[in-house]
């Protein structure tokens, strides 16, 4: 296991080939890691909804549910594992390294939660719940549930919603940079307040994000 990364898990693997499984993308031979992908993917889900439980007890369940769908998203996984290193970790075929695999996000956010199965598959749950928290721990110091508990497009609607005013559009105005590293400008509008705000994100979910975040700026503002 490189130093750095073992470091950061704080997991030593009594099965090495485990680790080295889910740092393998498909395209490096048949040995991947989208098994433990899949195991990871639940993991991540408990440990993180098992830790929002006994840190947010008043909580009901549909804020922590949001709460939780924030912190497991793509878009943070892959946030986390480029700042672990796995791009250069990460086991590509020729093909997919030469059209940039190493930073594209799916792969990333992909061999991270490979990486958690691997560690749950490893050593249980409780080795997987204290890797994933560690990983997590900025994330999870950072949360704000007044703020987090609804994503901006959720609050955006509901605000209008509570106004009897349509719901927003979203367009997507230009898709650009190469197929792996993509950027997606998208905006918002709300005609019945003359609103148009702009968002930019590495996919379309991700920009309408952004979008919405700036449109319920304004009209919160008016």
């Amino acid at each position: 296991m490189p130093s750095a990364l073992g470091a950061s898990l704080g997991h030593s693997f009594r099965r090495a080939e485990l680790l080295r499984q889910a740092l393998t993308h498909r395209s490096f031979g048949a040995d991947h890691n989208e098994r433990l992908e899949f195991i990871g993917d639940a993991v991540l889900d408990c440990a993180i909804a098992l830790t929002l439980y006994h840190r947010y007890p008043q909580i009901p369940e549909g804020e922590l549910s949001r709460l939780r769908a924030n912190l497991v998203n793509k878009d943070t996984l892959h946030r986390l594992a480029h700042g672990l290193g796995l791009g250069e970790e990460v086991r590509l075929g020729e093909g997919e390294l030469r059209s940039g695999g190493a930073a594209r996000p799916s792969i990333l956010a992909d061999a991270l939660e490979a990486i958690f199965g691997a560690i749950f598959v490893d050593g249980g749950f409780d080795a997987a719940h204290a890797a994933i928290g560690r990983v997590y721990a900025d994330e999870l110091a950072g949360v704000d549930p007044a703020g987090l508990a609804k994503d901006p497009k959720t609050r955006l609607q509901e605000w209008l919603q509570g106004r009897r005013l349509p719901v927003p559009e979203y367009t997507i105005v230009t898709v650009s940079g190469e197929a792996h590293l993509q950027t997606f400008d998208v905006v918002c509008r709300i005609p019945a307040l003359g609103i148009a705000a702009a968002g930019s994100g590495a996919n379309r979910r991700a920009a309408e994000q952004v979008a919405a975040a700036r449109a319920y700026e304004q009209a919160a503002a008016r």
